[in-house]
């Protein structure tokens, strides 16, 4: 799914010497430029999703950029961002840079002929600091366009460390131990140790296609995901749907959800982050959720009445959906892509900055994000679990996956597949919902 709610991470870091500060560069000048011709005196505009706390932090990520370099930043946040950009773009309204959460939309934005291509010095740094696989999804055509931004890790399933101590249980290690942890849970508490909440207002089913997703990469493996990705693979093909099926194991089971919530579709009336309240006071034993719940958790309370503790000994804490074989290590991330618009020198420094490890290290030390950029430093991180997701994805032995849904059409991607999970769980059998969804590419 593609939500850019739902993707977020990176921290700050004192910028390295003037030669670091060239490659700075990530804020659209004002139309029509200003200031001198090393872009000293202009004021680039960024534009994205990023709202809230996130966008307050984005902007102060820049200060030193600043005063290093003369070049003002203004990044402002829309919640309807992806909905208008591409209509703002096509009508000559375009930011100097735009921070885009899904591949599929920044080809939607190359199409328009008004995307730049990135620099020599940017395609340098996603070459030195990103896995091949984050330079081809920011490319199109053979041509690169935009570098990566942070990065989220999905995937996690979150629990309580207290609660598996008082079982006897520990973290699995493979599918089949999850499986087997999940009914030992219920045998040993009487309820069922599952929450999810799929409930998302006009995007209501995508943490299902989370589920999916990941079940695919670690049933399939990620050759045959790519060709799912690319419709190569049909939703229909049995390999798909024993994704389905496994996951089913899950979420149809009335004795293993919803915990705190009702039955298995009450799934769906479920607001996708309230999981995290049921997880923190004990009601719900797991949930399936990607890295940035973590956020979520500083907003609940513990039975206790405080914030909890992420942590390995904490409150909560979370470890990866294991792989059908021990060892393995699949993950499904997402990130924002930093996309130009603007061919003034100004705009070319900023998105040269945001591509370097000191824009990393200097938004993830600001807290909640992280950066898959491997020159930034993961100790920088808010938290301990944020340091070890960051870890994962800087990892070269990690097999990464972008989401799924956010690289298949849309018509699929948030549309048949949304509407697809929410359907299967509402009780339609799994080969309708299958068919169902394989005819968004008709659409």
């Amino acid at each position: 799914m593609a939500l850019s709610q739902r993707h977020r991470l990176l921290a700050p870091l004192a910028l390295v010497g003037a030669a670091t500060l060239i490659l700075a560069g990530c804020a659209e000048s004002s139309p029509g430029g200003g200031g001198s011709t090393d872009g000293k005196g202009a004021t680039v505009k960024i534009a994205g999703g990023i709202t809230g706390t996130e966008a307050d932090a984005l902007n102060k990520t820049f200060d030193q950029f600043t005063k290093d370099t003369g070049i003002k930043v203004v990044y402002t946040g829309d919640k309807a961002f992806e909905g208008n950009i591409v209509t703002k773009v096509q009508g000559g309204s375009a930011p100097d840079i735009a921070i885009v959460p899904q591949p599929g939309l920044l080809k939607s934005l190359i199409e328009t002929g008004e995307v730049k291509k990135g620099t020599d010095t940017v395609s340098s740094n996603v070459d030195k600091y990103w896995g091949k696989d984050w330079k081809t999804y920011g490319s199109d055509g053979g041509d690169f366009y935009a570098a990566p931004m942070l990065g989220n890790v999905k995937g996690y399933v979150w629990y309580q460390p207290a609660k598996f101590k008082e079982w006897g249980v520990e973290v699995p290690k493979t599918w089949d131990e999850l499986l087997t942890l999940t009914k030992t849970i219920q045998e040993k508490s009487g309820q069922a140790p599952w929450c999810a909440g799929f409930a998302s207002d006009a995007a209501s089913g995508w943490p299902g296609t989370d589920w999916i997703e990941d079940m695919v990469l670690r049933t399939a493996g990620p050759d045959v995901y790519d060709k799912w990705v690319a419709g190569d693979v049909k939703f229909t093909d049995p390999q798909i749907k024993t994704a389905f099926d496994e996951t089913g194991k899950i979420l149809l089971d009335p004795k293993y959800v919803n915990a705190g919530f009702g039955d298995v579709k009450s799934i769906n009336s479920t607001a996708f982050g309230d999981v995290a309240a049921k997880v923190a006071d004990g009601s719900c034993a797991l949930t399936h959720q990607a890295s940035f719940l973590s956020a979520n958790f500083l907003t609940v309370k513990t039975k206790s009445g405080e914030t909890p503790k992420i942590a390995p000994d904490g409150d909560v804490y979370a470890f990866l959906l294991p792989g059908m074989k021990e060892g393995e290590q699949m993950v499904e991330g997402a990130g924002e892509f930093v996309t130009r618009f603007s061919d003034d020198e100004a705009t070319k420094k900023v998105v040269e900055y945001m591509s370097t490890p000191e824009f990393a290290d200097a938004r993830v030390k600001l807290g909640g994000v992280i950066s898959a950029n491997r020159g930034a430093d993961p100790s920088l991180a808010s938290s301990e679990f944020l340091t070890d997701a960051m870890k994962v994805l800087q990892d070269k032995n990690t097999v990464m996956r972008f989401d799924a849904s956010d690289l298949m059409p849309a018509t699929v991607g948030s549309g048949s597949f949304w509407k697809g999970m929410v359907s299967w769980i509402d009780g339609t059998p799994t080969d309708k919902v299958l068919e169902a969804i394989q005819a968004g590419y008709q659409n």
